[in-house]
């Protein structure tokens, strides 16, 4: 990242935080990571806005701020692998990958994630593994994960992923409530999984299948 991007990043990250307060290690991975490489090209001017923007397909690229809220609520200090549901442009995964060993991110949309690839390479990230599938299955062959992360909202959360969610892990997923959308903190104790709510928030939703 050059002296430039590196200073509107690092001032994003200061913007972010006079809103909601972040842990040094979570600022640290919004400042590093390069939010320009992940907005479509005539959204550059707006890359550093605490807003979602744009994207191919019907989708967004969430906020920063909101980024940095989902990152915050999963908690990751002490947390090794992370799932992510929705890659998107890539952007949560990028900030993820400061945090996490091993980041998996999934995308039901095809020329989505191939996009999301080449800015990962571009940006010599290479600890995260995608996959074009329907992000509700999970990905079982690199199970369990500690955190899982929905970059989409969820009417309910499969059963099958909590199974792959570690014991004492953390699921966060924006979810339908009553008419409105409330980012929800899911934390499994054996059998048991403990449901907390955060806030309220607006994503786009989480669709069935895989789009080519």
């Amino acid at each position: 990242m050059d002296r430039i991007t590196a200073t509107k990043t690092a001032r994003m990250a200061d913007e972010i935080e006079k809103i909601f307060s972040l842990s040094p290690e979570i600022k640290e991975a919004i400042a590093k990571t390069n939010r320009e490489a992940f907005v479509p090209i005539g959204f550059k001017h707006s890359a550093y806005k605490l807003d979602a923007l744009p994207l191919a397909g019907g989708q967004y690229i969430s906020s920063p701020l909101t980024v940095a809220k989902m990152t915050e609520y999963l908690f990751p200090r002490g947390a090794d692998r992370v799932l992510e549901v929705g890659c998107g442009s890539g952007y949560q995964a990028a900030v993820l990958a400061q945090l996490f060993r091993g980041v998996f991110t999934i995308e039901r949309i095809e020329p989505l994630l191939l996009e999301a690839k080449k800015r990962f390479k571009n940006l010599n990230i290479h600890n995260i593994h995608t996959r074009t599938d329907d992000g509700q299955n999970g990905w079982i062959s690199y199970a369990p994960y500690d955190r899982i992360l929905f970059s989409a909202t969820a009417k309910e959360i499969p059963q099958k992923l909590f199974e792959q969610l570690s014991d004492g892990g953390i699921l966060v997923a924006p979810m339908q409530k009553d008419g409105k959308q409330v980012i929800t903190r899911f934390i499994k104790n054996g059998e048991n999984i403990e449901e907390e709510e955060l806030e309220d928030c607006d994503f786009v939703p989480v669709l069935d299948g895989v789009q080519k």
